[in-house]
């Protein structure tokens, strides 16, 4: 079998390379990768699709050139560096300032300011030590720290909600306020676009209700203290750190397609992340892991997952948080996520609900858990409030809207889609 790259296999079939990949997602083309993660296809695959034409048996899809984040067979890649990794060595806030300028000096000044930045199989807990060695420099050395005066018109507002509101409804009422009280909100070069995620994602994070005082000066610890009535241990506070990265971004997900059109049309930042939150919500995407966290609610003990499985099952519903419409034979964000979970608190009841539930699905032999069930798993040993995990998928999220707004301003074209009408005659 003679394998080619993506270079050569977009000439043959006469394309570009961004729908050379969107034959991938589609299921037309199967891929693999070499050694150095090129992606490499079957030429003789690639001759009878050239030979046969371009694939009419589904509708035509939209295909935006991108240069922040590919999704390879169980993981997405930011910029050309594997997501998961990322997820092992590195914080939040460095991976968001790699989305949003692709400068490799994100990465070295993190490793300057803490003396190392320790890869996945270190010995003594690397996760663990990475969030500890994080304070060193911390978020706020490059401009992520707590501002009360920035988010305090947003932490007003919250007074006057109802309680038990979702904290996604939160976040979008934040996300409203702190861009009102924003005079530098127009200012769309990069740079300024990146000061202004800084203090969003700030101010979303600090603005939501108080459960107590945060630990540190990191987002993933000032999140913590907003989703969780006790203190992280560090393992914990590892993995949510973890879920940040692994969330940060996912190519054009729905929100973040949403997003693009809004930031094409010129329009501010807050506004492009308003435009995400209100996507992210659907029950087919973010909001996928509040099914999950009631799933894992409604199992009391082990001996209650059979039932709780076999009920969807006759319900004809899916299983939430398995299955995912990219990642066909598994999602590696969510095995990664699972596993920083149970090492951080292997013996938590409710690991062994977590093990019979998957045990299950996999004895029915449904599709694989992702991310959203590892979010859910998360929630659930740390004690954190309902909707946690459509919380954290938002904050981390926002980086992603933004490095993809980032893109539409530099283009300054409006990104409009085109309907297919199937209407009656016009007359």
């Amino acid at each position: 079998m003679e394998w080619i790259d993506a270079a050569t296999a977009a000439e043959r079939l006469g394309v570009k390379p961004a729908t050379l990949y969107a034959y991938v997602s589609r299921g037309v083309l199967k891929r693999r990768h070499s050694e150095d993660r090129r992606s490499l296809f079957d030429a003789a695959e690639i001759e009878q699709l050239a030979r046969r034409g371009r694939p009419r048996s589904q509708p035509p899809e939209l295909v935006i050139e991108s240069g922040i984040t590919a999704l390879g067979l169980d993981r997405p890649y930011y910029r050309g560096r594997d997501a998961l990794t990322l997820a092992r060595t590195a914080d939040f806030e460095t991976v968001a300032e790699w989305l949003w300028t692709g400068d490799p000096d994100v990465f070295a000044s993190v490793r300057g300011a803490r003396g190392r930045v320790r890869g996945p199989g270190t010995s003594g807990g690397a996760v663990g030590d990475r969030v500890r060695d994080s304070e060193a420099s911390g978020g706020a050395a490059r401009g992520w720290a707590r501002d009360p005066e920035t988010s305090q018109a947003a932490i007003a507002a919250q007074r006057s909600l109802p309680e038990g509101l979702p904290l996604l409804d939160r976040l979008q009422v934040i996300t409203t306020v702190l861009g009102a009280a924003d005079s530098l909100r127009y200012q769309l070069d990069p740079a300024s676009v990146a000061a202004t995620g800084r203090r969003l994602i700030s101010g979303l994070v600090d603005a939501l209700p108080a459960l107590h005082t945060p630990g540190g000066e990191s987002i993933a610890e000032r999140l913590w203290s907003h989703l969780c009535p006790e203190p992280a241990t560090p393992a914990l506070l590892a993995a949510l750190r973890a879920a940040l990265v692994l969330l940060a971004d996912h190519e054009l997900a729905p929100s973040t397609l949403a997003a693009r059109v809004a930031a094409s049309a010129r329009a501010d930042p807050y506004a492009v992340v308003l435009t995400g939150l209100g996507v992210l919500g659907g029950p087919l995407h973010g909001g996928a892991s509040n099914a999950a966290e009631r799933l894992l609610a409604e199992v009391h003990e082990p001996g209650q997952a059979p039932r709780a499985i076999a009920d969807r099952v006759r319900r004809g519903e899916r299983i939430p948080g398995f299955g995912h419409s990219v990642y066909k034979n598994g999602d590696a964000r969510g095995s990664l996520l699972l596993d920083l979970v149970k090492q951080a608190a292997p013996d938590h009841e409710r690991i062994a609900v977590v093990l019979a539930v998957l045990t299950e699905v996999r004895r029915r032999r449904l599709p694989e858990q992702n991310v959203d069930f590892a979010l859910a798993t998360l929630a659930a040993v740390a004690g954190m409030v309902p909707g946690s995990g459509e919380a954290i998928f938002a904050v981390a999220r926002t980086a992603g809207w933004l490095a993809h707004a980032m893109e539409e301003y530099a283009k300054g074209s409006l990104l409009r889609l085109r309907a297919s009408y199937v209407g009656p005659l016009i007359s």
